[in-house]
């Protein structure tokens, strides 16, 4: 094992995480809160690089083409919504309803192709992994954190507008909001429409950070944004508590799943074991705060008896 390997593999890694980081944020705000368990973003995931790539393949401006890959995502997360609050259908099933219907929707975006592929020379890519070890403004570390910057600052600005403390006090206690007045189901439905169009952004990022989008690009996405949540509850849960700060923990929670990866990969794992790592990672990190509170526990129990 060459430790100079792994050294040249670190700044895809890092570029990669935070990439992958800012579909994490998108679950965030489902997950943490909304309070809302949202299988869509493994549909979404597709749905953005799909939507991108084709209109620019077909001549459309790249940011026009961005903005149109984050409606698409918004309007992937609207059909969540409206399938849970309008038909009555619990969250997951109403995830998992949008997401296999958005396997057809994205193979039809692709023309009926499982994969598309753009080259950096021929269009122009807002991130492409070629520069990921030169030290220049086209670096997509670089330029993938200032767009998680100017998404942080922009949600934390949201969710201190009325509208924005509505869908945090929705997924604190939905009874409570809804008796103060409040519109849980159009909070709900907004909630899922942001975090899919960030999940999209991600999506439409990485496809031009790989040079090409794949049909299953977004299997697992789930357990990825699960993990990078997790991963920074865990590790800086007690560090910060600004709304701001967890946001962008979240996104370290992504570098540091994919660094974990990479070191892995690097001992001689088998690739075909990577999904099964994945889970292991979430599993072992959504066990850590179980088993601190019951060591703490054991520790007071002690004391009593002492």
């Amino acid at each position: 094992m060459n430790f100079v390997t792994l050294l040249n593999a670190m700044p895809g890694a890092i570029a990669q995480g935070l990439i992958w980081g800012i579909m994490a944020i998108g679950l965030y705000i489902t997950y943490k809160v909304l309070d809302y368990s949202d299988l869509t973003v493994d549909g979404t995931m597709a749905t953005g690089g799909a939507v991108c790539i084709m209109l620019m393949m077909n001549g459309v401006n790249v940011w026009v083409a961005l903005v149109c890959s984050v409606i698409a995502g918004m309007l992937a997360g609207l059909v969540t919504g409206l399938f849970h609050t309008a038909m009555g259908i619990p969250p997951i099933l109403a995830g998992i309803l949008t997401q296999l219907s958005l396997y057809s929707i994205n193979l039809t975006i692709m023309g009926g192709k499982a994969n598309q592929a753009v080259s950096v020379t021929k269009y122009d890519l807002i991130v492409s992994s070629r520069y990921v070890r030169e030290l220049s403004i086209q670096n997509p570390i670089f330029i993938t954190l200032i767009f998680i910057v100017v998404l942080i600052a922009i949600l934390y600005w949201f969710f201190g507008t009325e509208l924005g403390c509505s869908l945090r006090s929705t997924g604190a206690n939905e009874a409570m909001s809804r008796a103060q007045g409040i519109n849980t189901g159009l909070c709900k439905i907004l909630g899922l429409m942001i975090a899919n169009g960030i999940v999209a952004l991600a999506s439409a990022l990485y496809s031009h950070y790989q040079g090409f989008v794949d049909v299953n690009m977004g299997r697992g996405a789930i357990v990825i944004g699960l993990a990078s949540v997790i991963i920074s509850d865990v590790i800086f849960g007690r560090l910060f508590s600004n709304f701001a700060l967890k946001l962008f923990a979240v996104a370290l929670g992504a570098v540091i799943y994919y660094i974990v990866i990479q070191i892995v990969l690097w001992l001689g794992l088998n690739t075909n074991l990577l999904k099964l790592l994945s889970a292991l990672i979430v599993a072992l990190f959504l066990a850590l705060p179980y088993w601190k509170g019951k060591l703490r526990t054991t520790r007071k129990g002690g004391r009593s008896h002492a």
